[in-house]
């Protein structure tokens, strides 16, 4: 396990060094021990695709931080999904052949998925969007 010590190195960043089990002192057994917990939980909740990616990390922090990553994305992979995900809202219409519970369905998806990056519509301005992507016959 790799504790933080006290002093900093030259470029003001903490050092850390490893330390033998046997110099752990209580608190550090503890914390090995939540961490080894976490870590437990974040396995036994992940597919094998997604498992495979975070194999590799040593802690359930460095885990987390990896899913974050892959999940989220950074600044501009939000923008990225943010602008096509406002595409699709802007060019969904309703197809020949489609039932309102399908184009209702799909149409729920593109607003939900908006809601998760951050953006949200009125609950007029989404009826007026469903009004003008249903088919005028």
């Amino acid at each position: 396990m790799k504790i933080n010590i006290a002093f900093a190195t030259t470029d003001g960043a903490p050092e850390y060094v490893e330390k033998r089990r046997h110099e752990y002192t209580n608190e550090d057994k503890k914390k090995a021990n939540l961490d080894n917990v976490a870590r437990d939980i974040l396995y036994k909740t992940l597919d094998k695709n997604m498992f495979s990616k975070i194999k590799t990390c040593a802690t359930a922090k460095e885990i987390w931080e990896k899913l974050t990553q892959i999940c989220e994305g950074n600044d501009e992979t939000k923008e990225n999904k943010l602008t096509v995900a406002q595409q699709k809202y802007e060019s969904i219409k309703m197809k020949d052949g489609e039932t309102m519970a399908e184009f209702d369905e799909r149409f729920s998806t593109v607003v939900i998925e908006l809601t998760s990056l951050g953006k949200e519509y009125s609950n007029r301005e989404l009826a007026l969007k469903v009004m003008r992507a249903l088919p005028r016959e």
